[in-house]
């Protein structure tokens, strides 16, 4: 008795941790958008291009402030001979000189550079700005991917749903069929059909069941939940009536035209930096020097200033072809951003259309959930009185079950048409964080 106590207690414990491993989890839309935007990898590899970008401005604005070296030396010289060049003979003889010390601060402060600063700046800010928006239309691509997966995941569901529905019910025709079968009423071959039938939605059951497993791994990967975490889609989303105007093509939104825009910026940046290497560089500079020779020479208080320049003269034949090839990526950009141009006006109006055709699509399925309904309750009532063979009767419970499933689809297909409008205009995320 206390090994048999102890094997249920055991088997107790594994199946409480084993429900425990399996989490469920309610889960709104919204809350899965912010946890893709926020906790997926893509995101916050997005946030850390957008650091790094800053890093990198803020480098390249230290060029406009002044350069200060301090540097110092301690020599250690061996038997140096020392012969006085000014003044007259000496009278006695030469000093000894074993150490040198020389100290050395210097300044420069970049007075013109053929405006190569200030455009750099402006450079590397419009690149700063680019990445912003890079990381923005990051998200908005993850937030559209937790959509469809949110989506398929409650088609899955619901597909398992219905399927469990049907299966009920033929496993029921089936016991009446087998009553029927041994007292004469049908043919064995009819039993047969009805046990098929259960076969094959048992079939279409671990098929969803595989789906919607695939589904909600990929969704809680994304999402960085724990792998074992099983994902419930609020219902209620897919049960109410969406209306979103489509007479708007707007896609001044979009934050892969605004990065292409600012990338522009940037390549016009450049080529005023590459026109900057036909002008001179020119500096202020000072600095401090501080010397002692042992025995023979201290030297303190040196200070020095003055203006520096520079110039290049190979620039003159060479810095046109610099110059060219910063225009022809600025012209690159442009025409880049043309082309993507093009493309959001087809992939708006693509969504409208598809958002459109989803309503109409539910209408449809609705009406033929109906239908579906009453020929199979006319196909059953034909059944019993003997008008209408086996086949009619499971044919119309297959078409009545596929009827329930295209509406499942439909209504689900509407809500993410709607948030492929919002994205195709740039404003998924934006919408989210109205409401």
């Amino acid at each position: 008795m206390t090994s048999n106590s102890l094997k249920l207690g055991i088997l107790f414990l594994l199946g409480t941790f084993a429900v425990a491993a399996q989490e469920k989890k309610n889960l709104t839309l919204e809350e899965a958008i912010q946890l893709a935007v926020t906790q997926s990898n893509e995101s916050r590899l997005a946030d850390t291009k957008v650091a790094t970008k800053e890093f990198e401005m803020q480098t390249v604005k230290n060029k406009q402030y002044p350069d200060l070296k301090i540097s110092g030396q301690y020599q250690r010289l061996t038997n140096a001979d020392v012969d006085f060049k000014l003044g007259g003979e000496s009278g006695g003889a030469a000093p000894k000189v074993n150490q040198l010390l020389l100290g050395n601060a210097t300044a420069s402060v970049p007075l013109f550079a053929g405006f190569k600063i200030q455009n750099s700046i402006k450079a590397s800010e419009s690149l700063l700005e680019a990445e912003q928006y890079q990381a923005k239309d990051t998200k908005e691509q993850l937030a559209l991917e937790t959509v469809k997966l949110y989506v398929s995941l409650y088609k899955a569901q619901e597909s398992e749903k219905l399927i469990q529905e049907n299966i009920k019910r033929a496993e029921q025709r089936v016991k009446d069929f087998k009553a029927m079968e041994q007292n004469g009423l049908i043919a064995r071959n009819d039993l047969l059909k009805a046990q098929l039938q259960v076969s094959n939605y048992q079939i279409a059951l671990e098929e969803a069941r595989k789906n919607s497993n695939i589904i909600n791994f990929q969704l809680a990967t994304l999402l960085k939940l724990p792998e074992e975490t099983q994902i419930t889609p609020n219902s209620a989303l897919f049960a109410q009536k969406t209306e979103l105007s489509t007479a708007s093509t707007d896609i001044s939104s979009r934050n892969d035209l605004n990065a292409i825009r600012a990338q522009q910026k940037a390549a016009e940046a450049n080529v005023k930096i590459a026109r900057g290497n036909y002008y001179p560089a020119l500096s202020l500079m000072g600095g401090y020097v501080a010397l002692d020779l042992q025995n023979v020479m201290t030297v303190t208080n040196a200070m020095n200033f003055g203006v520096g320049l520079s110039y290049d003269l190979t620039s003159i034949f060479k810095n046109g072809k610099e110059v060219k090839a910063a225009k022809s990526k600025a012209k690159e950009a442009e025409q880049s951003l043309d082309i993507l141009t093009d493309k959001a006006k087809i992939q708006m109006q693509t969504a409208n259309e598809n958002y459109l055709l989803a309503q109409k699509q539910n209408a449809v399925y609705q009406q033929a959930v109906e239908q579906a309904n009453e020929n199979y309750r006319i196909v059953k009532d034909k059944y019993d009185n003997g008008l209408a063979d086996t086949n009619d009767l499971l044919d119309a419970d297959v078409q009545q079950l596929q009827s329930k499933i295209n509406e499942a689809y439909s209504k689900a297909d509407i809500v993410q048409k709607q948030y492929e409008v919002l994205a195709a205009a740039g404003k998924l995320t934006s919408s989210l964080t109205k409401n």
